[in-house]
């Protein structure tokens, strides 16, 4: 009997006992390598994250293969502790998880690797899941959420307004064209002399500084689009540091973090406001490593409150990348019986519309 078939009788097997759920997810897709396991999609037993900011700070930002070379070294206690800590064995697991795009591509087969030989060596279904599809899916693990909704998703590489018709379905409305957020966050810090990665430190130097101090620019582009671009407000900040230290001048560092923060914020929120006003979308979810960003959250909070939308952070915890959220992700396909074959690749790029669309075995047929 083949490997699909097995699976295929064991997930019935599964279904018609009503035993709940259990993923295991793996996320490898950067610098943190994660392990956790989830029942039936929102109850997380645990979510072991082992990060490598610590090594990859004295660069200035992520090192490849550097990545590559501790995600394996990680990846095999990581998934241990996580079933330790659940209480569970692999043969206690319905389904493993896994990142396997967009991202470091090394990274990603590291963690691809490791999911395929637990699936095959147990006969349970594999499904590889898109890495933001994993960041939108954290705010499932905080309760109380279902589509439609909309998504803002802000982290290092990606800034995007995402809408969320129903379970595993998603249509972009925006997108960034240069640098994300997060991407433009590291990049000033790191012209300030701030450590890495950039985000927190600019975040909280930002609440001791004046945003009217100096002013940074506000790219809306034209009307009425939905679309994200900071690649001028950062060239703005870093020309004016330059062209201050050129003329022996001292500028603030709160005061300049807190320009150059206000100055994102305000589009992020303003686009975002603008995307429930034509979508008519009464729910929105924060997602990626910058929703942990106090500022954006206090400020997102307010204006939702003016104009009548609810808006949903996921907990400090779950905002950078971590395990819990693939297996959330995960958790739709696996109760529809669709699942990947042994054959599930890595891929530094992947349209969050193609991973929506498959290919996926399905266990039903």
């Amino acid at each position: 009997m083949g490997w699909v078939e097995q699976v295929r009788q064991k997930y019935r097997r599964d279904r018609e006992a009503g035993t709940p759920s259990l993923i295991l997810g793996i996320e490898t897709s950067c610098d943190e390598t994660s392990a956790a396991v989830v029942r039936d999609g929102q109850e997380v037993l645990s979510n072991v994250i082992a990060s490598q900011i610590e090594i990859h700070q004295q660069f200035g930002g992520v090192v490849p293969e550097v990545a590559s070379r501790r995600h394996v070294e990680n990846v095999t206690p990581v998934v241990q502790q996580a079933l330790d800590q659940a209480n569970v064995g692999l043969e206690d697991l319905s389904a493993v998880a896994v990142t396997y795009g967009p991202g470091l591509v090394g990274a990603l087969l590291v963690g691809v690797t490791a999911a395929k030989a637990i699936a095959f060596a147990k006969s349970i279904p594999l499904i590889g899941v898109h890495h933001i599809a994993g960041h939108i899916y954290a705010n499932f693990l905080a309760g109380g959420l279902e589509p439609p909704l909309l998504a803002l998703v802000v982290s290092g590489g990606h800034t995007e307004l995402v809408y969320m018709p129903e379970h595993g379905q998603f249509e972009f409305l925006g997108r960034t064209r240069d640098d994300a957020a997060g991407e433009a966050y590291d990049k000033v810090a790191r012209s300030m002399g701030l450590s890495y990665p950039g985000g927190p430190v600019i975040d909280k130097l930002a609440r001791e500084g004046d945003p009217a101090k100096m002013v940074f620019p506000r790219a809306w582009l034209e009307e009425g689009s939905m679309d994200f671009s900071f690649s001028g407000l950062k060239s703005a900040v870093i020309n004016t540091l330059h062209n201050a230290e050129q003329r022996g001048e001292r500028l603030e560092p709160a005061d300049v973090a807190a320009a150059f923060q206000a100055s994102v914020l305000d589009v992020l929120i303003e686009k975002t406001v603008l995307a429930v006003r034509k979508t008519g979308v009464v729910n929105v979810a924060v997602a990626g490593g910058v929703a942990a960003n106090r500022g954006l959250r206090e400020q997102l909070q307010a204006r939702a409150k003016q104009e009548g939308f609810s808006v949903l952070f996921p907990p400090i915890s779950l905002c950078t990348d971590n395990a819990a959220m693939i297996a959330a992700a995960a958790y739709p396909f696996y109760r529809k019986g669709w699942f990947h074959h042994l054959d599930l690749n890595g891929y530094a790029s992947l349209p969050l519309t193609e991973w929506q669309e498959g290919p996926f075995l399905k266990l039903h047929e």
